[in-house]
């Protein structure tokens, strides 16, 4: 895995060990001796994760960090904060600061790079999301980085799976009046609560008796509805190669025992935190992709979305030798609409008869809006003669009640032509389909509109 490691220290020495350890895993390394210089390296988005000493002249590393974590265009950069101070009073800063890890200098090679290694994972991961979750605002502006930013880490659902009820119960009484915790003793009935709960963090005991906490680990990054769930796990002083594992296998954070309280708050509102930014990314990327097919105006599919799955939809009725059938939609002088009740009137009727039209077809059926007042429905497992009779019912839908304008200051006689379409065989193409479909229109048109018209071929 590459990354681009920012190591920032005002000792020239600590500097050079750190790029040479780092550099031997062929991991890319820049540097900076300030506080200000690195944040002027993060704010051009010149690294994947910051490794950062804290005392320095000037602006030390907890003021560094805060700065940080407090800037919409850097929050997302991982920081670890590595020093020589080692009290916990010191962790409990530098974690309250937005530190996402805390090592006490000197540092193991292999516990470093595993840390390194598993925040350079979730990085790249949140990278993707926003990246793709991305529309027309810049990506370090989005709702998602102003929530993240004012979220404080509490009132989250957090599992705890331990076997040890002990212990179980002083985790949960250090948690309590921060988050919501449940205990689950039962580490095979654990997976399924996970699943099934909705949690914002697990927190796993390594030290699970006659089951492999790890396999729990896996196990909960293996499935869908879990594979973004953060885990923590609590661990003994003599079990630091498991540990390293379970970073390797997708763990997010870890403690060794005896817990200090503070830090386990600490530590697990970073989680929530990053489980809810998270989620806000994956939400507006949902977002944005039903915004890429959907119409904003009538809620229907757009003209992309149907030009991109019509062919399919043909190719799969070809293959199983099931008809397919095509309707295209106009409203009948749209323009005059347009012209005497302006294009707000004109909206107030296309969201209406997308909503008539919508109440006309099946689930199944592909209601989309071409563009301006015409439509296209494509309607899988229908033959010719059923299209026509949904044609009529569309038809009359519209015909029959009048159309409200301005909350029924107004009501408006709408009607629609109709042409329908149906599949040929296997030499029939979207393109050909709907150009018989479009003639069939045109000609309900030019024999007086309001009427369905269906293609002869």
């Amino acid at each position: 895995m590459t990354a681009r490691i920012l190591v920032v220290d005002d000792i020239a020495a600590n500097l050079k060990l750190l790029e040479a350890r780092l550099t031997a895993e062929y991991f890319d390394v820049i540097t900076a001796a300030t506080g200000q210089e690195a944040l002027d390296v993060c704010a051009r988005a010149q690294c994947d994760i910051v490794l950062l000493d804290v005392m320095m002249p000037g602006m030390d590393g907890f003021e560094v960090c805060r700065r940080l974590k407090a800037d919409p265009q850097t929050h997302h950069i991982p920081v670890i904060i590595i020093t020589a101070l080692d009290q916990p009073s010191d962790r409990l800063q530098g974690l309250e600061a937005g530190a996402d890890d805390f090592l006490t200098k000197p540092v193991a090679d292999i516990a470093l790079m595993a840390r390194v290694r598993s925040l350079t994972r979730l990085k790249m991961l949140g990278d993707e999301l926003r990246l793709r979750a991305q529309t027309t605002r810049e990506i370090g502006m989005s709702d998602a980085l102003i929530a993240a930013i004012a979220d404080t880490g509490r009132d989250g659902r957090v599992l705890v799976v331990d076997d040890r009820e002990s212990s179980s119960e002083r985790i949960a009484l250090a948690l309590e009046g921060e988050q919501t915790v449940e205990i689950e003793g039962d580490p095979q009935e654990a997976l399924f609560r996970v699943a099934e709960g909705d949690f914002d963090v697990v927190i796993v005991a390594l030290s699970l008796e006659n089951y492999d906490a790890l396999r729990l680990c896996a196990q909960i990054r293996s499935l869908e509805r879990t594979r973004m769930t953060p885990v923590v796990l609590i661990a003994a002083p003599d079990q630091n190669a498991r540990v390293l594992r379970g970073l390797e296998v997708g763990v997010n954070d870890y403690l060794i025992r005896p817990v200090e309280p503070n830090e386990l708050k600490a530590r697990i509102r970073t989680q929530v935190k990053r489980r809810r930014y998270t989620d806000r990314l994956r939400s507006n990327l949902q977002n944005s992709m039903e915004l890429a097919v959907t119409d904003g105006l009538t809620g229907l599919h757009n003209r992309r979305y149907m030009e991109t799955h019509l062919q399919s939809l043909i190719d799969q009725a070809v293959s199983r030798d099931r008809p397919l059938s095509a309707l295209v939609v106009d409203i009948d002088y749209f323009k005059r609409v347009n012209d005497t009740y302006g294009h707000d009137g004109g909206d107030e009727v296309l969201r209406e008869f997308s909503r008539r039209l919508k109440a006309s077809v099946r689930g199944i059926d592909l209601a989309c809006r071409l563009g301006g007042e015409e439509f296209v429905v494509i309607m899988p497992e229908t033959d010719a003669a059923v299209a026509r009779v949904v044609a009529e019912r569309i038809r009359t839908k519209c015909s029959a009640t009048r159309f409200e304008l301005g909350r029924g200051a107004r009501l408006l006689d709408v009607t629609v032509s109709v042409g329908v379409a149906s599949l040929n065989g296997p030499q029939d193409e979207a393109a050909t389909l709907l150009k018989r479909a479009d003639v069939a229109l045109y000609k309900a048109k030019a024999e007086g509109r309001n009427r369905v018209v269906a293609d002869a071929a």
